[in-house]
């Protein structure tokens, strides 16, 4: 431990997804930052999406906390991105207490572990549609299924009526819990969903209106003071290294068919001198070609499939680099380093051909976990032997994969995974999002 105390925090949290956690959460940021705070985001597990949302809410980055795939260090390095903020607002996944079977390096990765870790009092969100009285019993056995994990008060939402306010406030007033809001029922406040969830926060088609609205909907319905009070300061934990960086300079993919990096490894590459490049596919562009290193994250090529077939100034340029250089692709850009991928429509686009790879977003399966990796050949950044968490989330399926496999891959549970990744000549390719390398 250090002297240094983080600022006062709390977590957003809900018995399930799909309750309205999330308006909630960018609803909070942005009236917290009218109020004149500066307030720092966290996003609890390992959410690719809702990240890039909080940062437009709040004007700080927001970086991800995972009990299950981070070690002691690196969870404190990146709670320690909040220097200098007033509060942190963390917004939890899935149920509150919903994690996997095994542990991984610290827990086993549910939003329940993050509070716990870091001393954060959470604020149960309530889909009391259909319910009173009976909504107190599910907050009730919230509050005492962790007696280390402290629930700050409940927000309700969905609320039909003023009369079902007043039966549910009733129903808590007799389980002991304060109730810090009731939101309406207001279908206009859902934010448009695809096939991995949310949408990407650069692809909302008003999404400054959109949280001003939120905003405007708390405030009007949550008591922020009592929100404000019942956030909590603990003693910083000592942090240890970000990642490092894999290159020195990284050209990186960003747009709307590339964008899912996690926040903390760019963070960690800027703060070690790395230089990173973007560019853009989708605007048929070229990685720069002094890079040492093109890096394609996960996203979205199987919705600008065509777009990338015809992209000829960025795959010609992916193409030169990776005959002489690195190039690494995860997830989405794994798929765009294949041989083709295959539509929903059943159409087949060639790719950029660098990986035998083929993939159907046709031919539809979920894939969805952690994912703990063992190399056996290098990639950048991570030399062969070295293990790896990460988290895999798709519906494209693979058709062909005739190079030979990156990583012995397992999930949670130890159980193979039979998406290895692959590697010809300069270039690999993952299926799993990378967090944080591992001890062997």
């Amino acid at each position: 431990m250090t002297d240094a105390r983080m600022p006062p925090g709390l977590i957003v949290s809900a018995p399930a997804s799909g309750t309205g956690k999330t308006t909630v959460m960018l609803g909070l940021l942005r009236a917290l930052v009218e109020d004149g705070l500066e307030v720092q985001p966290f996003k609890s597990g390992p959410d690719y999406i809702d990240p890039a949302f909080h940062r437009a809410a709040s004007g700080r980055a927001s970086f991800n906390l995972d009990t299950w795939a981070m070690d002691a260090g690196l969870f404190g390095a990146i709670a320690a991105r909040a220097a200098g903020a007033d509060i942190c607002v963390a917004e939890g996944s899935m149920g509150l207490f919903d994690g996997v079977a095994t542990r991984g390096r610290a827990g086993f990765g549910s939003s329940a572990e993050t509070a716990t870790a870091m001393g954060w009092p959470v604020i149960l969100v309530l889909d009391v549609g259909g319910q009173a009285q009976s909504a107190a019993a599910t907050a009730l056995g919230f509050a005492r299924y962790d007696p280390d994990l402290r629930i700050a008060g409940v927000i309700l939402n969905r609320v039909a009526s003023p009369r079902h306010e007043r039966l549910t406030r009733l129903g808590m007033e007799r389980a002991g819990l304060a109730v810090l809001g009731a939101l309406p029922r207001r279908g206009d406040l859902a934010l448009p969903e695809r096939h991995l969830g949310l949408i990407q926060a650069v692809e909302h088609p008003d999404l400054e209106r959109a949280i001003a609205g939120y905003a405007a909907f708390l405030r009007e319905h949550v008591d922020l003071a009592a929100i404000r009070r019942a956030a909590l300061g603990r003693q910083a934990a000592a942090a240890g290294p970000l990642p490092r960086p894999p290159a020195q300079r990284i050209a990186l993919a960003r747009d709307a068919a590339f964008s899912f990096t996690y926040p903390h490894l760019l963070e960690g590459w800027r703060a070690a001198g790395a230089e990173i490049l973007p560019f853009s596919p989708l605007a048929d562009e070229a990685p720069a070609a002094h890079a040492d290193l093109v890096w394609l994250p996960g996203g979205y090529p199987e919705l600008h499939a065509g777009a990338l077939a015809d992209a000829s100034t960025f795959l010609a340029g992916l193409r030169r680099h990776a005959g002489t250089r690195p190039v690494h692709g995860e997830c989405g850009g794994y798929m765009a380093l294949g041989q083709a991928l295959i539509d929903k429509d059943g159409a087949r686009h060639e790719m950029a051909g660098l990986l035998g790879l083929v993939t159907s977003y046709e031919t539809r399966r979920f894939h969805l976990g952690y994912r703990r990796a063992v190399l056996a050949r290098p990639m950048p950044g991570h030399p062969a032997g070295a293990a790896l968490r990460g988290h895999e989330f798709h519906y494209s399926t693979i058709l062909d994969q005739p190079d030979a496999p990156l990583a012995h891959v397992t999930d949670a549970d130890g159980n193979p995974v039979p998406e290895t990744g692959s590697h010809r000549g300069h270039v690999t390719g993952t299926f799993f999002h990378l967090i944080a390398e591992d001890a062997p």
